[in-house]
């Protein structure tokens, strides 16, 4: 079993496959950031499922792929099959900009994958274009519509609250929600890199507040790993989770660590503690010397951020880190 100095338990691993994207979302990635072919520097497939397969060894069980947007990542449902099969390996989600999800929710269901999270930040057109630098609004309902054809366990939307976002953008997405049986994240920005802290943060109380009077919400569970706090309705129709990193942090209960595409392992989103597994991997390290590395490296975890202190601390972008 994982634990990390504070005696919590390690058991989820959200794993980059790429640090590309194709839209630009104001709060994550800034227009010029990298594109086009897979650069050496990435771990392989081969190099991932072998830190995985460690990561299972060690207790964990839950592998988020994440990105950058995952599904630019060639033959990725090719690698959910490797992870899927792991030992120890028993739950396989995926985090997307639901733009490729049409041609490639079939693969993805049939290589493991059971579940979805996928960024929605509004349901208008003119709005979505605005944020995304992309008019691809219409490409993310096609992959919902393909994904729930599949036949995902759950699937969760994830809408980021900006400033001009209105009372109406989060009603229209509570209705689609409850309309199409999905899971409702709202989220608040986090100042990770220069496009992070250019937005505004939006805490979520008085959101949440309205909601639970307006639908007569309860505290509730969902099915998942992550930071969400839930509220549900009595027939459970509507599932709503709240991720606030900042106005109400959940570092005490932190369960996870990110892999960057490039290998380095991330012990904290609002810290710079890392340890590079690339580096040994190509050397030629064995698995005890891997293990080893991860035990030494999660044992300096860091016990919680400090974006309200040091809002500037973290220059990388989001896509770097690893979703």
């Amino acid at each position: 079993m994982l634990q990390d100095g504070f005696g919590r338990r390690i058991e989820y691993l959200r794993l980059s496959v790429t640090d590309r994207c194709n839209l630009r979302c104001t709060y994550c990635m800034p227009e010029e950031a990298a594109g086009g072919e897979e650069p050496a520097n990435w771990l392989t497939y081969d190099e991932i499922e072998r830190v995985v397969r460690v990561f299972s060894t060690l207790g964990v069980q839950r592998v988020r792929l994440t990105g950058g947007e995952p599904l630019l990542r060639k033959n990725l449902s090719d690698l959910a099959r490797r992870i899927a099969v792991l030992p120890g390996i028993t739950d396989l989600s995926l985090s997307t900009n639901g733009t490729h999800l049409a041609r490639q929710a079939k693969a993805l269901r049939a290589a493991g994958v059971t579940r979805l999270n996928v960024s929605l930040d509004t349901l208008d057109t003119t709005k979505f274009a605005a944020i995304a630098k992309r008019d691809s609004l219409a490409m993310v309902m096609q992959g919902l519509d393909a994904a729930q054809r599949e036949g995902f366990s759950l699937i969760k939307i994830n809408m980021v609250m900006m400033a001009d976002t209105s009372e109406d953008d989060v009603d229209r997405m509570v209705a689609f929600c409850i309309e199409h049986g999905f899971v409702l994240r709202l989220i608040e920005v986090m100042p990770v890199g220069s496009a992070g802290r250019s937005t505004a943060m939006v805490g979520l109380g008085p959101i949440q507040d309205r909601l639970r009077s307006q639908f007569g919400l309860v505290d509730g569970i969902v099915r998942g790993a992550g930071p969400a706090r839930y509220l549900v309705s009595a027939d459970r129709r509507f599932q709503i989770g709240f991720i606030t990193p900042i106005s109400q942090h959940f570092c005490e209960t932190c369960n996870r660590v990110r892999l960057s595409v490039d290998g380095v392992l991330y012990l904290c989103l609002g810290h710079e503690d890392r340890v590079d597994l690339r580096a040994p991997l190509r050397a030629g390290c064995s698995d005890s010397e891997l293990e080893q590395l991860i035990v030494d490296g999660i044992r300096h975890k860091p016990f919680r951020h400090h974006f309200e202190e040091q809002p500037a601390r973290i220059v990388r972008f989001m896509s770097a880190t690893g979703g």
